[in-house]
């Protein structure tokens, strides 16, 4: 018996390992089942950030989190998730989702933006080559000496300029975040961003900040033939001279640019057969339209009088906006710690100017 027991004992000895191992497994099953209670217990917390598919990553939480908590209170991974991103003003670069959510905001105030061509740049300055002439032909004889002739061009340098704001909000605010925080600081600064670049996208000097439209050099101008308003005889004929300046090629792809109180007006005039000009949309998202071209609502343009350019109708892709640094944020808890509010600097880097003068015509009021 004690012969069988012996020969036995490594079997024994190996089941007695494996029941070990079988044991410290369940522990594991355990504890990792603990972590999940936790993990979901604290996801439905009112105002903690939900999963990461529900924020538009990884990136994104970190960033709320260094909104509401800074960047000394935060995991160390969620740290590096916003140092790769870090700016060289101590601030942190936006989640590209959450800075697409901003510049949807900026299309209600620049609508230029949503029409425009934007390209984003890594450098302090770039320059778009532009054709001023071309190859010429010449007629000739059999046997006649040919004339060469060559294509010239000049460059078009744009240069970002700075736009920045800043927020001020509560720390009971950033503590509970039952408010939609991350949707209300987008609102203000969409807001404070979209008024001031949808005005320098119309009518910028070029200055630290985008060439607008209406200051660019180059395009041609037409006249109403009136000193401070349309004609009072045939002041369609103005708008339809606008729309034969431009090449046909451009006029297909323009649109008019004006603000509401122009629009409000033009909406008044009829043809002879007594149909209106101006056309409301016949779905849902169509556009309003002037001579079947799309008519773009600006705030920032200027209304009818006297020397004023109220209307400007062209291919808006030969006009260029230029990103250079996204949406930045640098969350500041000292200035005004005594009232209790933490204080969000925002800015971002952009330019603009027409790359294509020859694509636009705009509207001056004079004789």
């Amino acid at each position: 018996m004690a012969d069988e027991k012996t020969e036995a004992a490594p079997e024994y000895a190996a089941l007695e390992t494996k029941m070990g191992e079988i044991a410290e497994t369940v522990k594991g099953f355990g504890r990792i089942t603990e972590r999940l209670d936790r993990v979901e217990a604290k996801l439905n917390r009112p105002g903690e950030i939900k999963a990461d598919n529900d924020n538009g990553g990884f990136e994104r939480k970190a960033f709320f989190n260094f909104m509401r908590k800074g960047v000394e209170r935060m995991e160390g991974d969620e740290v590096k998730a916003l140092t790769v991103a870090n700016d060289s003003t101590a601030g942190y670069l936006a989640p590209p989702e959450y800075g697409s959510e901003i510049i949807k905001k900026l299309v209600e105030f620049s609508p230029i933006r949503q029409y425009a061509r934007v390209v984003a740049i890594g450098a302090t300055e770039i320059r778009f080559p532009r054709r001023t002439g071309g190859v010429a032909g010449y007629w000739v004889a059999e046997t006649d000496d040919r004339t060469g002739s060559s294509p010239s061009y000049e460059q078009v340098p744009i240069a970002p300029g700075e736009l920045a704001t800043f927020v001020d909000v509560s720390n009971a605010l950033l503590e509970d975040n039952a408010y939609n925080l991350e949707g209300e600081l987008s609102l203000e600064i969409a807001e404070g961003f979209g008024k001031t670049e949808g005005t320098a996208l119309v009518s910028g000097d070029g200055v630290d900040k985008p060439k607008g439209l209406m200051a660019a050099s180059g395009i041609a101008e037409v006249k109403t033939g009136a000193t401070a308003d349309f004609p009072t005889s045939d002041p369609a004929d103005v708008i339809i001279g606008m729309f034969h300046k431009l090449p046909n090629a451009h006029a297909q792809n323009a649109v008019w640019l004006m603000n509401r109180n122009t629009l409000g007006a033009i909406r008044k005039w009829k043809d002879g057969q007594g149909r209106y000009l101006v056309l409301d949309p016949i779905s849902e998202g169509a556009p309003t339209t002037l001579l079947g071209r799309p008519v773009v609502e600006a705030v920032d343009m200027a209304d009818i009088g006297a020397n004023a350019y109220p209307i400007m109708f062209g291919d808006l892709q030969g006009y260029r906006i230029v990103d250079r640094v996204g949406l930045s944020l640098l969350r500041d808890p000292y200035t005004l710690a005594t009232k209790g509010q933490v204080r969000f600097h925002a800015r971002r880097r952009v330019g603009g100017d027409v790359t294509h003068p020859d694509r636009f015509v705009k509207l001056k009021v004079a004789a």
